[in-house]
């Protein structure tokens, strides 16, 4: 038989390329993930890794191991979503992570719904970047992951993941009080071609390239006066006149920062997709069907995402 743990590391090491990297990944010490590589290359008579250096590289045998691993451990998540669902528990352990306005937004208040409606359950919360949310789903540190898509996004063909939008969140535009546009119900993006605009630097997050695409669309490129990544930033620098900026609907603006949401006009359909995200075979499991079922009320329920809210004011 052989141990599906060991399937695990030895896709660790392939995705992350060195076994110190996947042993970190997995919470293991180098050493361990050596030894469940080793145990593994006994157990199916083959030869797994090889020296390249000071480096390992992978044998055309673990590829192969690697490519029929993925099968038998997305049928092992179905099998235990099946025991799962037949037990009928209510208890357990549900991990859920996140991108920080997800978690604000959507997980937190999903999970206070989790813990009423079944005080057995104990949820756990994380908040992480995209490409560390794929890495806990993997090492099976969380069970949902509430991600938007970016260029660290797997192909949605990856046998490893099971992924499914789950709202297109509407990006509004933000301004200083007293401006021009901030007494509009509405405006259209094309209407800020000469304005400055305050975005992330380039690279450090997808949401630059993301508003250069809307910008694009709309018949101009955006006048960048000041590079923020951090949302509290972007709308701090915009409450004090040093430019314009997108803001995602459920990331909340500080009261203290004097600035407008104003909706833009729906010629143009400016948003941005947020998935969930969990192992392939992993999405009937009784605890993750709860945890994707409290998501889907809360979104339901949230008034700036309800059809034809319009954002509200700061």
């Amino acid at each position: 038989m052989i141990d599906l743990r060991r399937l695990q590391v030895l896709r660790a090491v392939h995705q992350h390329g060195t076994v110190t990297a996947a042993a970190a990944a997995l919470h293991l010490t180098p050493s361990a993930v050596s030894h469940q590589l080793r145990e593994l290359a006994k157990e199916l008579r083959v030869k797994l890794v090889e020296p390249q250096g000071r480096r390992i590289r992978l044998t055309g045998a673990a590829h192969l191991v690697i490519r029929h691993g993925e099968e038998l451990l997305a049928r092992w998540e179905e099998a235990e979503s099946a025991l799962e669902a037949y037990r009928a528990g209510e208890a357990g352990l549900l991990r859920i992570c996140g991108y920080a306005s997800a978690v604000t937004g959507l997980i937190a208040p999903a999970t206070a719904l989790l813990r009423k409606r079944h005080p057995d359950l104990t949820v756990v919360v994380t908040e992480c970047e995209t490409a560390a949310g794929f890495d806990l789903l993997l090492s099976t540190d969380a069970d949902i992951a509430v991600l938007a898509p970016s260029e660290d996004f797997p192909n949605p063909s990856d046998s490893r993941f099971d992924q499914e939008p789950l709202l297109d969140e509407p990006l509004d535009l933000i301004v200083p009080a007293g401006h021009p546009l901030a007494a509009r119900a509405e405006v259209s993006l094309a209407e800020t071609a000469r304005e400055d605009w305050v975005l992330p630097l380039p690279g450090s997050c997808d949401h630059y390239q993301r508003v250069l695409v809307f910008c694009a669309v709309a018949g101009f490129t955006p006048a960048v006066a000041h590079w923020a990544k951090e949302w509290a930033a972007v709308s701090a620098m915009v409450g004090h006149g040093l430019g314009i900026s997108l803001y995602p609907r459920l990331t909340e603006i500080p009261p203290s920062h004097r600035t407008v949401r104003v909706p833009l006009a729906a010629e143009l359909r400016v948003s941005r997709r947020v998935l969930s995200c969990v192992r392939q075979g992993g999405r009937a499991h009784p605890l993750v069907r709860h945890g994707l079922d409290a998501l889907d009320e809360v979104i339901a329920a949230h008034p700036a995402l309800a059809t034809g809210a319009t954002a509200g004011r700061t």
